[in-house]
């Protein structure tokens, strides 16, 4: 079964939403499932110096 997933809406400076659009593009992902990647990874991150 997939995880439940939830709109959002933010706001991004351009220069940001356009590097992640490349990013994602070479990454073979969609530009939400890319900034998901991201969110995921960084929240592991920082669970891992909370320790």
């Amino acid at each position: 079964m997939k995880p439940l997933k939830e709109k959002v809406s933010i706001t991004l400076d351009e220069d940001i939403v356009q590097k992640i659009r490349e990013l994602a593009e070479n990454d073979e992902r969609s530009f939400s499932q890319y900034i998901n990647m991201v969110l995921k990874n960084h929240i592991k991150r920082q669970e891992i110096s909370d320790q």
